[in-house]
């Protein structure tokens, strides 16, 4: 009955027999008039006002290419006027412009954009940095001109004029530039809201400007009246657990006033089924019957939905049942059966437990998993997902970071697609891992130059070790350097001897040398070469000439010798002087005359030139260098101590390699070593960091027209892509073999190289560029030579030539007559001779056809000059006569003036070309079957588009086994690109209720080819889940009926059980800290049965976390106690925090916008200072560094500092100083201290009780503040009280501001975001015990010394300031032991046996409801670090760390002691007698595990003064509701709100 299709013909007259006996059932118990259905929601929206959709869609076009944001801003300039005002009009209108622009998939990516609002943050970045400006007064749109701002068109020109004396503002990377603007004029910053009437004023008025090339036009967005709106956001999952009752933790006091919010679906949603009845379809069909269908439905959902307990033989297949109950469903709709079964899993169990599973089903899943564990490490019960092949990894990756990977998959697929490649193709080429290698290139060492200090194969002293290779596969143990007569291992440094840096590589060598290390070791020294300067004035060529001399008349381990003791008679950080080298060698010579060596008659100059020579040729960067086998070390490798290490490994490293030659016979005992590892394919004549950098440039190529560049008024129009499609189009290419023209095939063969050269080959510089590329391509066949010309002023018949004539050439004769012309044409000589007007055709090779070639070249037209010309300018942004080499596409250049890019750079671009992408690519393309010239236009293309990618993992190939019986598959519509998906789950865990919703989303968004594996877990003997989940994610913006936006993506959780208790917990990317704003309820502990029809709980997204990691680069270690602040130009200081040891961590809390991050004003910038960062938006040498957060992606920076000279000794965490700031989250105490005021002097400050605690859910609430009112009532000296904001209620938050006026204490709320490289818990009450112990170093101010925690429900009889002064005697922390006193209960003391007995050994067992921190104490010895790294270790193990926050205490007795403090200070009547209990300075209300009473109900009955205090609170808060009341009547706009905060 429950098939949609089926259920009219199956309505026969006894189903109507048995629906009217059912409706007459349901209505005689049930009281009529309650609520249709009991449920919760979450909604989680924004901080910041809802942001314009069409600002949010122009950022989605940004990101594809500027030249796309532009078209859509001038499409759309004013939108306002052309739709009628509904949203969806609006919406639509916004598809629709997109359209034109957009391929159907990445529209559906922008539809999908818009739903999740993923550039809200990029819109309100714009925003937030605007307000920093801040706007001019009633303006709604203004321009900022190098600081001065207006929005008076009048102005602008004035303002443009003074500009220069001004300094140019600071753009941002995301900024929107206006293409085509020259860099050197004035910057105008456009501040407006695209679509707005002023809008369109102002941006034709800089057009204008911009087009005529008066001004550099910024775009950013600006609303002059932001929506009342917020943003609702999706992409999160929420889940409600069902609690554990053993112990009652639920608050009695009534909930008051009421609930908001409580839209929902409800009455029309068409597929409502319950127990097979069609409840939407009913409900059409018979509207009549309304009533009392809604009364059926409600029976049977109370029927369902009760939870009876399973026994433990029918949990052990839950697993496989639910796979088969999925497996079953017809494919189209088995993801939504797997998302409601393992969304709603604790209802659904017992009937899925009937469940048959056939022997199909498991034989075919139990080969599966030998291959997913074999090839993938997943074991039965993991899940993955793959897109493409590559890994998205589902507790770390965020939808947000799941899109991005749609979209570089859609760019490159529809790349591939307009390249005219079939679709099957296009996996396989996806499947060809092209990404740039950083494999180690290395030089030739193989030179005279190096001046070798040891042979190893000759010396005498190597003479004892064995020669032959076969020593190599001898075992040894781990890390031993075996000693064999072979140069295995050679290590040359290249110096400056007069460089500082110079004595300690020199030492390290030497250090080498003496310890018999197997390291053959030479020297290269560069010194200057000029004839005229001799060795009694230059310090290196005095250390050349002797070292020389020395080699001569010794050898050159004496040499060597000599030189060291040189060196060391320069004091540290000085350089060598004349002095030292003359006193030297009188001291070893004294018989020789100095002058005679070092003098201007010297004749050991040896190496003097080719020293330098060498260090040019091979490109190796500044000085000095170290090179092991030809590799050249990083910068940061020459480190003395890091240089001895890498050393090391790589010696170790390397022996692999031979070993592997020796075993395969590649290496033999005969052979020269040098030889063969100069043989390598990673050795390069020339090593270019230009070409072998990382950071790299491709234009797209991926687009199929007819256009080429004869007709220059056409070509002027096309965009920046059919420019690129038209130059490749036109270009003549020159090979090997000769030039292939377009008919005739020389030799079919394709070429994985193309080198297009760039330059005025009017002009020496370009024709050299291009005779170097010449000489290269006569060397391989791999290569095919194009030419493009830059002129360096506007082309004319007299300054082009030589361009003309090689056009001219190419054009008209044969590949091999063209290219020998060609040749002769870029020599210097005939180049001279034509300046001075000689004819083009007196250089003509024979068998050209001459008259041909004259026509051509004395043609009047010459559009291909001026389309190259426009192409180099506009396209490769490159000034007049720049050179550059383009090389499949990369864009290398523009290279400086001067600067020599010869054949052996070409040789090694080749190379890297050839190892990375254009061999595979070229084996591929091959088999596609086109002609020899389209297939090497292929590879170039098919190159540039898969390198220009961002650097991934690399994508895994799964020839999966059977997907018959164990797979729900989806195919995709034939002929269109299509997503290979491939996800493996098991139904029952966190990850199904995750991935069903996502896979969902991801089919309806676009075209998947998706297979879903089942991976199940046998002989369960648990529920596997224990909780509802749902994950908030809809495929593209909904509406209402009236074309009104539909409030905000929910969570609905709705016919839910009404017996369990359960606790609500948001599930949202790492980044992001959110905290629940508006409830009544408490959602720690949802009963629905006390619940009239909707729990609403609302979420805010409060902060965007930045994190980072800091080390200090002179020590390699992090610097702890450093500080950081965050904040903007006007506010410095809003949010700042502390370096942990761990990974050098820090967390800071912003939102979107443009931040400065400083290191804090006091110690922290007195001893330090910023060396370098990666991934932040400033340039290197910046000393703020700018951070803009744009997206609601994850941003991780990376920073390194540097102790100041002066300050080399100090260490940050000294005991001496104080650090004299006010509170380090003072940022959160803005507007939240009741009575007290912050800035408390010196002296006061310390005369503070500083007392941390917890709470979560309105019952631990309620005792908290009976806590804080005990403690007030008990001491005479201020408090401070700190308490962990993540898991507070509203209402706490709302009314500790009173009872902080009333009581006249200070409070600060602290959070702390769970570190993602933390081990994750996954229970609310297990995470609450983390934050009780784990980040104690971090959540407090470095002002704060001391601090007591003080658990929620205790009772304190006694003044703590006494605790608080207690000696701890050196140790950091202070607990009270367990008591022991109470001897029925001895049973349940598990400290006095097993593990706890032997690892304590005659310890006490620690109670972690009251302890003392002395912070200094705590931080000085790394605790926090060193409780986290234990904790690491333990809780991968589920059944370890039971009481987190009291068992890693314990457990760290002997690493991190624990003081004992006096049995008075805690009593608790279960593990303590009742005759203790009238000295009890605190009393505790631990859980009885005998008697398992209510905590009120034992609060009432052990504590006499508890009642009074609660009474006194329950007063207090009824003034403040009837005070709120009366404000409520007398101001109807007040907000809700009584703190503000950042």
């Amino acid at each position: 009955m429950a098939d949609a299709g089926s259920y009219q013909a199956g309505f026969g007259p006894r189903m109507w027999q048995q629906c009217a006996l059912l409706l007459s059932l349901s209505l005689l118990p049930v009281v009529s008039g309650e609520a249709d259905s009991k449920g919760v929601t979450t909604s989680l929206t924004t901080k910041w006002a809802s942001t314009p959709l069409l600002l949010e869609a122009s950022e989605f076009l940004a990101e594809e290419s500027q030249e796309m944001f532009w078209d859509f801003v001038e499409a759309n300039q004013n939108i306002k006027g052309e739709h009628d005002d509904t949203d969806q009009a609006y919406y639509d209108l916004i598809v629709k412009r997109a359209s034109t622009l957009l391929s159907t998939v990445q529209l559906n990516m922008l539809k999908f954009a818009l739903s999740l609002r993923a550039y809200s943050a990029t819109v309100h970045s714009f925003q937030q940095i605007a307000s920093n400006e801040p706007p001019p007064s009633g303006c709604s749109a203004f321009f900022n001109v190098h600081g001065e701002k207006s929005c008076d068109t009048e102005k602008l020109v004035a303002l443009m004029e003074t500009a220069a004396e001004r300094p140019k503002p600071y753009l941002f990377k995301s900024d929107h530039r206006f293409p085509g603007s020259n860099p050197d004029t004035p910057v105008v910053i456009l501040y407006a809201e695209i679509g707005s009437s002023e809008f369109t004023m102002f941006h034709q008025l800089m057009l204008s400007k911009a087009n005529k090339g008066l001004a550099t036009y910024v775009l950013r967005h600006y609303l002059a009246s932001p929506s009342s709106r917020r943003v609702y956001l999706s992409g999160y999952g929420v889940e409600l657990a069902i609690k554990n009752q053993e112990y009652k933790a639920k608050d009695d006091t009534q909930v008051q006033g009421a609930e908001v919010n409580a839209t929902l679906m409800g009455e029309n949603d068409p597929v409502d089924e319950v127990q097979g009845f069609l409840f939407g379809k009913l409900k059409t069909l018979y509207p009549e019957l309304k009533e009392q269908l809604k009364e059926l439905r409600k029976h049977l959902v109370e029927s369902t939905n009760e939870m009876a307990p399973l026994k433990v033989w029918q949990m052990q297949d839950l697993s496989f049942q639910t796979a088969a109950r999925i497996l079953a469903a017809p494919s189209s709709d088995a993801l939504n059966v797997m998302r409601d079964l393992s969304q709603n899993f604790p209802t659904k169990a017992r009937s899925i437990t009937k469940t048959v599973v056939s022997s199909e089903i498991r034989k075919e899943m139990e080969e599966n998993q030998k291959f997913f564990k074999g090839t993938l490490g997943l074991q039965p019960g993991d899940s993955a997902l793959f897109i493409n092949g590559l890994h998205i990894d589902l507790d770390t990756q965020d939808i947000f970071s799941v899109f991005e990977v749609l979209r570089s998959e859609a760019r490159v697929m529809e790349g591939l697609r307009s390249l005219l490649i079939e679709t099957p193709f296009i996996h396989d080429i996806l499947k060809l891992n092209v990404q740039p290698s950083d494999s180690d290139y290395a030089v030739d060492i193989r030179n005279p130059a190096i001046n070798w200090i040891n042979n190893l194969e000759t010396d005498s002293r190597y003479g004892s070790w064995p020669y032959n290779v076969q020593e190599l596969l001898r075992p040894t143990f781990p890390g031993v350097i075996r000693q064999i007569r072979k140069n295995f291992h050679n290590l040359v440094v290249i110096l400056d001897p007069t460089h500082e840096s110079s004595a300690e590589l020199l030492n390290v060598a030497e250090m080498f040398y003496s310890n018999n290390i197997p390291l053959r070791i030479g020297l290269v020294f560069v010194v200057s070469d000029v004839d005229e300067i001799d060795g009694m004035e230059d310090a290196g060529v005095a250390l050349l000439r002797a070292f020389n001399y020395i080699t001569e008349e010794l050898d050159a381990p004496a040499a060597f010798d000599t030189i060291i003791s040189m060196f060391n008679r320069v004091p540290s950080g000085g350089k060598l002087s004349v002095g030292d080298v003359v006193k030297v060698l009188e001291k070893k010579f004294p018989y020789v005359e100095v002058g005679s060596i070092l003098g201007p008659d010297s004749t050991y100059d040896d190496n003097r030139k080719e020293g330098r020579g060498y260090y040019l040729q091979t490109g190796v960067g500044p000085l000095p260098v170290v090179m092991y086998n030809g590799m050249p070390y990083q910068r940061e490798q020459l480190d003395p101590e890091e240089l001895e290490t890498v050393t090391m490994h790589k010696i170790l490293e390397t022996t692999s390699f031979y070993q592997r030659a020796v075993y395969m016979g590649e290496l033999a005992t005969d052979q020269d070593v040098v030889d063969f590892i100069m043989t390598q394919p990673n050795v390069v004549p020339r090593i270019n960091p230009r070409i072998l950098s990382t950071a790299r440039t491709y234009l797209d190529l991926s687009n199929t027209n007819n256009h080429f560049i004869d007709q220059y008024a056409r070509f002027l129009f096309l965009d920046t892509r059919e420019k690129s499609t038209a130059v490749a189009n036109s270009m003549n290419y020159m090979t090997k073999k000769g030039m292939a023209p377009k008919d005739h095939h020389d030799d079919g063969y394709i070429r994985p190289v193309t080198f297009w050269v760039v330059g005025d080959f009017d002009q020496p510089s370009g024709r050299q560029l291009l005779y170097d590329a010449i000489r290269h391509m006569k060397t391989s066949n791999n290569v095919r030579l194009g030419l493009i010309n830059n002129p360096s002023d506007s082309p004319s018949k007299e300054n082009s030539h030589v361009a003309r004539a090689i056009w001219a050439a190419m054009q008209t004769q044969t590949a091999n007559n063209a290219k020998n012309y060609i040749t002769k044409l870029v020599k210097e000589e005939t180049a001279k001779t034509l300046e001075t007007g000689a004819d083009v055709t007196q250089f003509t090779v024979g068998g050209m056809d001459v008259a041909l070639f004259k026509s051509a070249f004395e043609g009047p037209k010459f559009d291909f000059l001026l389309s190259h010309a426009a192409y180099c300018r506009d396209v490769l942004k490159l000034g007049k006569g720049q050179r550059a080499v383009i090389s499949n596409g990369r864009l290398i250049g523009p290279l400086e003036d001067g600067e020599v890019f010869n054949q052996d750079d070409f040789l090694l671009l080749e190379s890297i070309i050839l190892k990375t992408s254009g061999e595979r690519i070229k084996s591929k393309v091959q088999q596609f079957g086109v002609e020899e010239d389209r297939a090497s236009d292929l590879v170039m293309k098919i190159d540039s588009l898969l390198s220009s990618q961002p650097k991934g993992e690399a994508r895994i190939e799964h020839a999966f086994a059977d997907d018959r019986y164990s797979a729900v598959k989806i195919r995709p519509t034939e002929g269109d690109v299509y997503f290979d998906m491939v996800a493996v789950v098991d139904p029952v865990t966190r990850d199904a209720q995750k991935l069903a919703p996502l896979l969902l989303v991801l089919k309806k968004l676009v075209n998947v080819n998706l297979r879903v594996f089942m991976n199940c877990q046998s002989k369960l003997s648990d529920l596997p889940l224990k909780s509802f989940y749902r994950y908030v994610l809809e495929p593209e913006v909904l509406f209402q009926t009236d074309g009104s936006f539909s409030p905000g993506p929910l969570a609905k959780f709705l016919d839910m059980p009404q017996t369990p208790l359960f606790t609500l917990n948001l599930n949202t990317p790492e980044s992001w800290m959110v905290e629940s704003i508006r409830t009544r309820y408490d959602l720690d502990n949802i009963y629905l049965e006390e619940v009239d029809s909707i729990v609403a709980a609302e979420y805010e997204l409060e902060h965007l976390l930045l994190e980072g990691h800091c080390f200090d680069v002179s020590t390699g270690q992090p610097p702890r106690g450093l500080q950081f602040t965050l904040g903007t130009p006007s506010d410095p200081v809003i949010v700042d925090t502390i370096v942990m040891a761990n990974l050098g961590y820090f967390q800071l809390k912003a939102n979107p916008g443009a931040w400065i991050l400083k290191l804090r004003k006091g110690r922290s910038d007195e001893i330090y200072k910023i060396y370098s960062h990666d991934g932040t938006d400033s340039p290197a040498d910046a000393d703020d560094l700018v951070v803009v957060l744009n997206n609601f992606k994850s941003r991780i920076i990376k920073v390194k500092v540097q102790k100041r000279p002066e300050k080399f000794s100090e260490e940050l965490l000294s005991d001496g100083t104080q650090e004299n700031d006010s509170g380090f989250w003072e940022s959160l105490t803005r507007g939240f201290t009741g009575g007290v005021k912050t800035e408390e002097s010196k002296q006061e400050k310390d005369d503070v009780i500083n007392i941390f605690s917890v709470a979560s859910g309105h019952l631990y609430e309620r005792f908290l503040r009976i806590m804080m009112l005990s403690v007030l009532k008990n001491t005479k000296t201020p408090v401070k009280f700190w308490f962990l904001k993540n898991y507070l209620s509203p209402a706490f938050k709302e009314f500790i501001p009173y009872m902080a006026e009333q009581y006249g204490f200070q409070y600060e709320l602290v959070q702390y975001k769970w570190p993602r490289w933390l081990h994750q818990q996954t229970e609310k009450q297990r995470i609450i015990w983390g934050y009780k112990i784990l980040f104690l170093d971090v959540l407090f101010p470095l002002s704060v010394d001391k601090f007591l925690f003080v658990d929620a429900d205790q009772i304190v009889r006694t003044d703590l300031k006494e605790l608080r002064d207690f000696d701890l005697e050196g140790a950091p922390y202070g607990y009270t032991p367990f008591c022991e006193s109470r001897r029925e209960m001895d049973g349940f003391r598990f400290w006095k046996s097993g593990y706890w007995a032997s690892h304590l050994a005659g310890r006490k067992y620690h109670i972690s409801a009251l302890y003392v921190v002395d912070l200094k104490r705590f931080r000085k010895i790394a605790a926090g670090d060193r409780l986290r790294g234990q904790y690491q270790g333990l809780s991968q193990d589920p059944n370890s760390l039971s009481n987190l926050d009291q068992d890693l205490p314990n457990n760290m007795i002997h690493q991190v002691p624990i003081k004992s403090l006096p049995q008075e200070w805690l009593w608790c009547e279960t593990w303590c007698d009742d005759n203790s209990k009238k000295k009890a300075k605190t009393i505790d209300l631990c859980n009885n595990p005998q008697t398992k009473e209510p905590k009120l109900q034992a609060a009432v009955r052990i504590v006499a003064e508890w009642s009074n205090y609660d009474q006194e609170i329950k007063r207090l808060q009824n003034r403040v509701q009837e005070r709120g009341a009366e404000n409520h009547t007398t101001q109807k706009d007040k907000p809700d709100d009584t703190h503000t905060e950042l």
